[in-house]
């Protein structure tokens, strides 16, 4: 999931179109250790004031920007933004680990991949917010005050990729049920003792070992695009009904507010 971003339906033309945390570290750039002025004030009070003024320049922005996307973006989210932004290095993302059992291909095409997770730990909030990407915005945004030391350990836990959401259809698979739940999974060095979230919306879950059949999407991800990734995957499988009918999982590997951002849907095999 790379994340930290949200893109809203529901903006109104000409809005801004995304949050994004390559936007931020531009803005995040200022070194406060050369700050030194004329107005005979030292070292750590210019520090200080160019912390609070960085802090308050991304929230703001944040905040702008959200506003045309139809979200809050609260003032707590102050320090965990900064945080979020300046540790914000793809290399050292974590990629949840997993078996590869199978690939299926046709005419050079990958159409998706059978894989194995094994049994872990996830961080999980659920939602129902009227729209889709409201849910999964709004839920990130409290995981990410609990990545950012909003924990029992006090430390900065580091993204980990995908950031994960459990969606659910109706019988018929027509269409979404509005309640979701997104997933945070806990870095390999946390999994024996994951922290305690300050935050009691978020649930520590130990999740089973689960096979899962993947398909990579792009794009924004909301409930035309799900519904419509769940029917093609389907048609692809050779025997879906190996899997759940009416739960999915969608796996987000960029930045949410991303314009091209790579997604994944999730069939995950009955038990």
């Amino acid at each position: 999931m790379e994340t930290g971003g949200c893109r809203m339906s529901g903006a109104e033309p000409g809005a801004p179109a995304m949050i994004t945390l390559e936007d931020l570290d531009g803005m995040a750039e200022d070194s406060p250790d050369s700050a030194y002025h004329s107005n005979g004030s030292s070292l750590e009070e210019e520090a200080e004031r160019m912390e609070d003024e960085e802090q308050e320049r991304l929230l703001s922005y944040w905040q702008s920007v959200g506003r045309g996307h139809q979200v809050d973006v609260p003032r707590e989210m102050a320090e965990p933004i900064q945080q979020l932004t300046r540790n914000n290095n793809p290399q050292e993302r974590q990629t949840i680990p997993f078996t590869l059992i199978q690939r299926k291909e046709k005419l050079g095409d990958l159409l998706y991949e059978k894989r194995q997770y094994g049994k872990a730990k996830w961080a999980c909030i659920k939602m129902k917010e009227k729209q889709y990407e409201q849910s999964i915005c709004l839920g990130f945004m409290k995981l990410m005050r609990y990545i950012c030391e909003q924990n029992s350990s006090g430390l900065y836990l580091g993204i980990t990729v995908p950031i994960v959401t459990i969606v659910h259809t109706n019988e018929s698979q027509s269409e979404m049920t509005p309640s979701v739940t997104v997933a945070y999974y806990l870095p390999e060095v946390l999994q024996d003792e994951p922290p305690h979230p300050f935050d009691s919306d978020i649930i520590i879950e130990e999740w089973p070992s689960t096979i899962v059949y993947s398909r990579s999407f792009r794009g924004i991800t909301n409930e035309d695009s799900i519904m419509r990734e769940i029917n093609l995957l389907a048609e692809i499988l050779e025997s879906p009904e190996l899997c759940l009918q009416d739960t999915f999982i969608i796996a987000g590997y960029t930045n949410p507010a991303a314009a091209n951002r790579h997604n994944e849907i999730w069939f995950l095999q009955r038990p």
